[in-house]
């Protein structure tokens, strides 16, 4: 059982930040603040202005910089002669807001390429590509006024704490009238405000590095430090995120390391050699995504990664990292066919140099940010992925759980007449449910690519539809682990997810998505006001299945507890209402009707238990007590011990 602090202290690196968390005899040098030293950082050298340029470019012939403020004119760097292959120089005249490439001419090679500063805190606005002088730290320092919400941050994200994510595609969820995207901060006011009145607690932003193709919804970064223009400056970003922690939003920062594009003004290729990729393609070539692989084996690559994630999470006040496509990082054959990748030292398919990168890298933000969380998008059964390094783990506060999300989906798809076929799907989860710190996702990736929208996944009528729906979010609320929603899933929004276009916010007016609205933010209340709901989420002692006197495939009842206070969830997976249906509890006496998702105020019939029930002193299959309820159709209810009224006091 873990406790109330927020992370296992076993994750933290025992070393200072800098030093690597496995460094040995061979392991090279290790600096995690590679944002400090690289990059164009404006100044004053010898009494006059200027901007200082800092790349890595170690098999380059020349390396040359050339802007706005030297009329695109190569002005030459030096290379350092401390063995680093940095290249650095001093620009008079060149100052915040010009623009800039670097000029470098690869070795054995007579054309010079121009490359953005992979250090940039700023990229021009898409479809330019050079990089743009910015000041994050001095003049352009932003005034945070997220004092409390930082100094609270450690006790509010504990692992024992409430985790309601609502996941944001800051392009999409909102637009201005003629589609023209909104600013940072335009967002940050109506986000705040509709996250607040929703009950989530958390804000999970799809990638906002910057990245030249906006279809690929972040996740083919080229600008690793600067926030996508597209929104606004990095200020702006900022005041984003201030807001949300103003308004006691915690905000995770959707990250990408598995993979970067091709792009030729980018990381590909950057010296002329295969500098943050593997030269050979069976190791350097994702072929899913047709995009580059950083090469782990690298000290500078995992600096230059480490270093990025520790950038976001210092200057912009992020609250944890969702790390992207875990999987495929972990995995030498990942999506790739027999002779198309490289097996390891022991003929077997795991990549030993990406592992040791994500438990340096979990290592080195734990140690320095013990506050915050990195959670895992992985699909497999790897085991150990949210356990602490020292015990062989990836080091990882939570893990996505795919299986869960898979298994239920595919089981509400089903016609509920098919169903009590299907039981071990929907009961499946439970098996592994505390093998890791588990998220429960329903994200972007469910919704896209002609899988229809979560209203749409479910069968039957409009009202079974909508029923369906409501049951689901009941289930996912009920199931232990913390919970994340992909925008317009909180209304019901009916077409599938695009990027071009915002969210149908017209659809509130409809009382039935409003309805699903309602209870999606019923469902956020009583999961932070019970304990039982939220304490024991990552602890097989607070979850049982609650026995019942004439069992039913269709029918889930879940006791979920913490202490003395104990939650009874019971789902009917069937359009056919249950009365007088019987199950164990652990106490005599009253139970309180919480909620309903087929209450009249969500779009339901409005049938239920008429605020409570009572459990009377009879064993059933070892629990204590037994309890009489109605189970509406299509419906999941929740039941306490504890009155809401209790509770709060």
């Amino acid at each position: 059982m873990h406790s109330s602090s927020r992370v296992d202290k076993a994750r933290q690196s025992s070393g200072p930040l800098e030093a690597s968390a496995h460094a040995g005899p061979d392991a090279g040098p290790s600096h995690f603040r590679q944002f400090d030293a690289m990059g164009s950082r404006v100044g004053v050298r010898d009494g006059i202005g200027g901007t200082r340029f800092a790349v890595w470019a170690p098999n380059a012939q020349a390396v040359q910089v050339a802007g706005s403020f030297n009329g695109w004119q190569g002005h030459a760097l030096t290379r350092l002669d401390d063995g680093t292959g940095r290249w650095a120089g001093f620009v008079p005249a060149a100052g915040i807001g010009d623009l800039y490439k670097y000029r470098v001419l690869a070795a054995c090679a007579h054309e010079w390429q121009d490359k953005a500063d992979p250090y940039a805190l700023r990229c021009e606005m898409p479809p330019g590509t050079a990089s743009q002088i910015w000041d994050i730290d001095g003049d352009g320092r932003h005034d945070w006024g997220d004092r409390a919400w930082m100094a609270q941050r450690g006790q509010r994200q504990a692992l024992d704490r409430p985790m309601s994510i609502y996941e944001v595609h800051l392009g999409s969820w909102q637009r201005e009238e003629d589609g023209r995207f909104l600013n940072y901060r335009d967002i940050a006011t109506r986000l705040a405000a509709h996250c607040e009145a929703m009950g989530f607690t958390h804000v999970e932003l799809m990638p906002l590095a910057e990245h030249p193709f906006y279809g690929s919804w972040g996740y083919q970064t080229t600008g690793y430090f600067a926030p996508t223009a597209r929104y606004g400056a990095p200020q702006d970003l900022m005041a984003l995120v201030d807001t949300l922690h103003r308004h006691g939003i915690g905000v995770i920062l959707d990250w990408v390391g598995s993979h970067f594009p091709s792009d030729a003004h980018a990381l590909a290729s950057f010296d002329g050699t295969a500098l943050f990729e593997h030269a050979d393609p069976r190791k350097g070539f994702h072929p899913q995504w047709n995009s580059l692989i950083f090469n782990y084996g690298r000290y500078e690559v995992r600096d230059f990664l480490i270093s990025n994630v520790l950038f976001w999470l210092e200057k912009y006040h992020f609250d944890a990292v969702r790390v992207d496509a875990v999987s495929s990082m972990l995995y030498l054959d990942f999506a790739r066919e027999p002779g198309e990748w490289i097996p390891d030292a022991e003929g077997g398919n795991r990549n030993q140099e990406a592992v040791r990168f994500l438990q340096d890298l979990n290592s080195a933000v734990y140690a320095r940010f013990p506050d915050v969380h990195v959670i895992a998008e992985e699909s497999t059964a790897w085991a150990g992925v949210s356990r602490p390094v020292h015990h062989g783990g990836l080091g990882f506060g939570m893990k996505w759980n795919m299986g869960w999300m898979n298994d239920t989906l595919r089981y509400m798809h089903r016609n509920p007449v098919h169903r009590q076929w299907h039981g071990n799907d929907i009961r499946f989860s439970a098996v592994y449910a505390f093998d890791e710190n588990f998220v429960l996702p329903f994200s972007h990736d469910e919704v896209v690519y002609g899988k229809g929208s979560l209203l749409q996944k479910h069968p039957g009528d409009e009202w079974q539809r909508f029923a369906g729906l409501r049951n689901t979010y009941g289930l996912m609320w009920a199931h232990p682990g913390k919970k994340l929603l992909f925008m317009g899933g909180e209304f019901a929004q009916v077409q599938e997810w695009h990027h071009e276009r915002t969210l149908d916010w017209h659809l509130w007016a409809n009382a039935l998505h409003a309805g699903v609205a309602r209870w999606v933010a019923d469902l956020n209340r009583i999961y932070r006001l019970y304990a039982a709901l939220h304490a024991t989420d990552f602890d097989a002692a607070g979850f049982s299945w609650a026995p019942a006197l004439h069992e039913e495939p269709t029918l889930l009842a879940i006791l979920r507890r913490s202490g003395d206070e104990v939650v009874l969830a019971v789902c009917n997976m069937t359009p056919q209402a249950r009365r007088g249906h019987v199950v164990g509890v652990p106490m005599a006496g009253t139970w309180h009707e919480i909620l309903n998702s087929d209450a009249a105020v969500y779009g339901g019939s409005g049938m239920g238990n008429f605020g409570s029930a009572h459990a009377w002193n009879e064993s059933l299959h070892g629990q204590p007590a037994r309890l009489s309820i109605t189970v509406p159709p299509l419906s999941t209810v929740f039941f306490s011990n504890r009155s809401p009224s209790h509770v709060q006091q």
